[in-house]
């Protein structure tokens, strides 16, 4: 009886059942090591395109050759195996996007680092995207404020540009970053900071510092760090600048530092050798412009018709023994909009930031400042190169006539009043304050050594007596008649008061 029942029902689901066939396309691996593997049999396979290894591990698609692809292996290479199969995912390379992002230490694939929980987010973007055509655009003409004094007066950066920071190691590149950051405290700019290749103690010296300035709350800090592989070195500043776009897509002003370029060049040199491309000049790969010109053309100034965001790029490019003419930094040079060029000696003079206010520039220029910059720092400039030219004439020890003299003693002023201490950015209203003082030979009186003082002095009367003086210049953006007298009063009645002065 039981046997009957059970043959009736078994037959039953037999007639009920309904076959699904499922088509998976798949590979074999015939190579694997060094991050990179070779796996044949995925003729259909795309450019960039995510693969399944198993075991938790997945690759990049990047060389499609006739009857192998080559695979860049973002995970770890030792759970793969020869005739291990691979299957094809038809997604391409994508990172996780969103507000939840904000104030989280991540790496390139978007998964947290921070022990903060897990990152809920339902919007993907490709990390390999065309940049905004011409069409699209708009020209800069909003100033990205760094509040370092050297660099918003002379060099000026603007939201959308792309600004070189190059120089040797250890000349305060990484700190010009981070103080830009800092200073975009209620400016409604979103910061995204990658750190490609960089040690792990050093990026969580970054983000302890962005959390002390409050900066956090506003930033992005993306990390292949040193000990991460190639592939996850290679894609990191495209995550970082994915990140940013859904931000940009969106209508905000967002700002993307890439430290730096340098190390990612050696990272994706590596993964192009293993992969058996053709080596160039100092063995990188042929497309290694290419690399940074389609990272870097994804900065922008977008029209009102697409938005009105803003991407402004920071990449960092680090020198050797200040070789500016090498091979990566005149790629990357010629690709950005300017550069600023940091220099040893200058660093070990106490000069900070050690800015070469000769080599470096910015092609946006006073595009990128307010009325009120404009109007003070003019003359900063010429004044600069002219004190830079006749100090080194003035070496010789030849008797000075008393112009060139004048001039050498103001540009000692200048020189000291675009010093700066790391971690304190200045308010543009506060930098238009200073700056007027120098160039209209307030200081010229001055003890060098006493023009740091009277600079944090100035700025703390103006703020105190003064206190409509700077909500007037922040407001307006210029520097009215009206504002320009009460500013000459507060310089000289400050200047009246000093003991050192009036001895």
């Amino acid at each position: 009886m039981n046997q009957d029942f059970i043959i009736a029902t078994l037959k039953k689901q037999i007639q009920a059942y309904q076959g699904e066939t499922k088509a998976e396309k798949v590979g074999v691996v015939i190579e694997v090591g060094d991050g990179v593997a070779k796996v044949s049999g995925l003729t259909e396979c795309m450019m960039a395109e995510i693969l399944d290894f198993g075991k938790g591990v997945f690759g990049v698609a990047l060389n499609l050759e006739e009857d192998v692809v080559g695979v860049m292996v973002m995970g770890d290479c030792q759970k793969i195996a020869e005739g291990q199969i691979v299957k094809s995912t038809g997604r391409i390379l994508e990172v996780p996007v969103g507000e939840a992002m904000i104030g989280r230490v991540v790496n390139p694939l978007g998964l947290p680092l921070d022990d903060k929980g897990d990152i809920k987010s339902g919007q993907f973007y490709p990390i390999e995207k065309i940049a905004p055509r011409v069409i699209t655009r708009k020209p800069v003409s909003q100033p990205l404020q760094t509040g370092l004094k050297a660099i918003d007066a002379m060099i000026p950066i603007g939201r959308g540009q792309r600004e070189l920071i190059i120089g040797d190691r250890k000349s305060g590149k990484t700190a010009i970053a981070i103080d830009t950051i800092i200073n975009q405290k209620g400016q409604d700019v979103v910061c995204i900071y990658v750190a490609i290749g960089q040690k792990e103690s050093k990026v969580a010296q970054v983000v302890k510092e962005l959390e002390d300035n409050g900066a956090m709350d506003y930033t992005i800090v993306v990390l292949a760090g040193a000990s991460d592989p190639a592939p996850l070195i290679y894609i990191a500043p495209f995550a970082g600048c994915s990140f940013g776009e859904y931000f940009m897509d969106k209508g905000k002003d967002v700002l993307v530092i890439y430290d730096d370029l340098s190390k990612h060049a050696v990272a994706y040199r590596e993964v192009a050798l293993l992969l058996r491309r053709p080596p160039g000049r100092e063995a990188y790969p042929g497309d290694i412009f290419y690399l940074h010109s389609r990272l870097l053309e994804r900065a922008a100034c977008l029209n009102e018709n697409y938005g009105g965001g803003t991407l402004t790029a920071l990449p960092i490019i680090e020198t050797q023994a200040g070789d500016i003419t090498a091979y990566i930094p005149t790629n990357v040079i010629s690709i950005t909009d300017g550069q600023i060029f940091l220099e040893n000696d200058l660093f070990y003079q106490g000069v900070r930031p050690a800015i070469n206010t000769g080599l470096s520039v910015s092609r946006v220029g006073s595009a990128a400042q307010i009325k009120a910059m404009k109007q003070v720092a003019g003359r900063l400039k010429l004044e600069m190169a002219q004190y830079r030219e006749l100090a080194a004439f003035s070496q010789f020890g030849s008797d000075l006539d008393q112009t060139t003299q004048k001039q050498i003693n103001r540009g000692k002023r200048l020189t000291e009043v675009l010093k700066q201490d790391q971690y304190q950015p200045l308010a543009v209203e506060q930098q238009v304050v200073i700056l007027y003082a120098a160039i209209n030979g307030y200081l010229d009186d001055l003890p060098v050594e006493k023009i740091q003082d009277f600079e944090k002095g100035l700025l703390k009367y103006c703020a105190t007596s003064h206190e409509k003086l700077f909500s007037k210049i922040k407001m307006e953006k210029e520097l009215r008649p009206e504002a320009e007298e009460e500013l000459k009063k507060a310089i000289t009645n400050y200047k009246q008061g000093l003991d050192y002065i009036n001895q």
